[in-house]
């Protein structure tokens, strides 16, 4: 069976977006983390993606 992006009930600080992308990724959480973090301090994208994130990506 294909891998599926899920958000992550397990691993979550906020909704468990990051944690699903890590987990689908194969890394570390906190690497996906940094990632929002930046690119939410580089104008405030990151923000916006993560909204939209948390209403895309399933539950698991």
């Amino acid at each position: 069976m294909a891998k599926q992006l899920r958000r992550s009930q397990t691993d979550r600080n906020v909704a468990g977006v990051c944690g699903g992308i890590a987990d689908y990724l194969g890394i570390d959480p906190t690497a996906v983390r940094l990632g929002w973090v930046f690119f939410t301090l580089m104008g405030g994208s990151g923000l916006l993606a993560y909204i939209i994130c948390m209403i895309v990506i399933p539950s698991e």
